[in-house]
């Protein structure tokens, strides 16, 4: 009565296939379910990032004051680089550091730079000249942050605040790491350029998200 029973057992030539099949299933549903979860976790970080950086006002003493590029009109900063421009000289008057770098190059058709329009804004509003490095190099972030790296290394300077708007900090520090730079954080906080609108929280985090991926 035993021996049919054994046989069966013994003959059972679907199970292997489907064990297989159904080990292949849980393996393709967790690689989904993995993808899935950087999917979201990715931009969402970044979204915090951002959020997060877009409040820090470091007043800690530093070298120098970097005072990131914003357009400007022959010569006239535009509301944006103006409040930034306002903003590192209050960093100056609270004791942050005596000497401030200005960078942003030029834009097709431009008379001057964004970087020698800030320093002379910053001359006219009553700092010595000397005190201004104008660093005219850069149309976007990244290269201005690489020439800011190279002045620094060469001026012995160890340690740099970076003045820009709320959203754009967190890519702003981010770079400024990648470059070596001991960078710390002091956001405008009122006036133009500081509303964190969806769409500057959207552009702002995919670009923080090719830094992330960049390094």
């Amino acid at each position: 009565m035993t021996a049919p029973a054994v046989l069966l057992l013994e003959w059972s030539p679907g199970r292997p296939d489907r064990s297989r099949r159904t080990r292949a299933r849980r393996r393709f549903v967790a690689l989904v379910m993995a993808v899935a979860a950087v999917t979201i976790a990715v931009p969402a970080g970044a979204v915090a990032d951002v959020l997060r950086w877009a409040g820090v006002d470091d007043r800690t003493p530093t070298d120098a004051i970097v005072v990131l590029g914003a357009a400007q009109y022959q010569g006239a900063p535009s509301p944006v680089l103006a409040n930034r421009l306002a903003h590192a000289h209050e960093l100056v008057d609270a004791g942050v550091s005596d000497r401030v770098i200005t960078v942003g190059g030029f834009q097709p058709g431009d008379i001057t730079s964004e970087a020698q329009t800030g320093k002379e804004e910053l001359v006219a509003d009553g700092m010595r000249r000397a005190q201004v490095i104008a660093l005219p190099f850069g149309e976007n972030t990244e290269e201005s942050m690489k020439a800011v790296a190279a002045i620094v290394k060469s001026e012995g300077l160890h340690s740099v605040t970076l003045v820009t708007d709320p959203a754009h900090s967190a890519r702003a520090h981010a770079l400024a790491n990648q470059f070596g730079l001991d960078a710390h954080v002091s956001a405008t906080d009122e006036g133009p350029g500081t509303t964190v609108t969806s769409e500057y929280l959207l552009r702002e985090s995919a670009g923080l998200i090719t830094v992330w991926f960049d390094r």
